[in-house]
């Protein structure tokens, strides 16, 4: 089923035929009408797909809110047209870039032992285009966003939020704040190492 959807994609975009498609939930099934996050089907000009992150991201031109969207090709039902479409203009040069700069594009937490969630004082395209494949990033205005995030321990979601040097608030879950503690003494630790100087003995 994932390969055929794929395959209906591909096509679409080599041969620039509008698509008409629906989105899936994180477990890959399709809402129906009457279900709470059933959603109605858009119609789209399916434009590139991109790799990133070991993930295929299609690139496409979405007629129903007319803008430009990114998303996961693995979270898309298509039903091909054979209607064409015109090429537009990029909303980048960098198709890679701007697949990593979109935080909306449908991601999901991979099936990591350990997923958190903090809030960062950084806009939602600057933290999409560090963070790791597979988290999510939600917008909550120009200046803040929330990261959802997984690893194999409390300890690598810790060390992945301090790369991105900015201020950082509403950590969940408990587990995750414990970890960033131990983090933080741990650095404390070094610097006072540091700070001692060479031994003089």
């Amino acid at each position: 089923m994932v390969a055929a959807r794929r395959r209906h994609i591909g096509v679409a975009v080599e041969h620039r035929h509008i698509l008409v498609t629906e989105t899936l939930r994180p477990d890959g099934t399709r809402p129906v009408p009457g279900d709470p996050d059933h959603l109605p089907a858009h119609r789209i000009e399916p434009h590139h797909l991109v790799v990133w992150a070991a993930r295929r991201y299609l690139v496409a031109y979405d007629l129903t809110d007319n803008e430009w969207r990114v998303s996961r090709v693995d979270r898309l039902h298509p039903r091909p047209t054979t209607q064409c479409f015109a090429t537009r203009a990029l909303p980048h040069p960098d198709l890679a870039h701007f697949v990593m700069s979109t935080h909306d594009r449908g991601d999901t937490p991979a099936a990591w032992q350990c997923t958190g969630t903090a809030r960062l004082n950084l806009p939602a395209h600057i933290v999409a285009r560090c963070a790791p494949g597979g988290s999510v990033v939600e917008h909550l205005d120009t200046e803040y966003c929330r990261l959802t995030l997984g690893a194999w321990s409390w300890a690598g979601i810790s060390g992945i939020l301090a790369t991105f040097d900015t201020e950082i608030t509403e950590l969940h879950p408990p587990e995750l704040v414990h970890a960033c503690r131990r983090l933080t003494r741990q650095w404390a630790a070094v610097a006072d190492t540091e700070n001692l100087g060479p031994s003089h003995e």
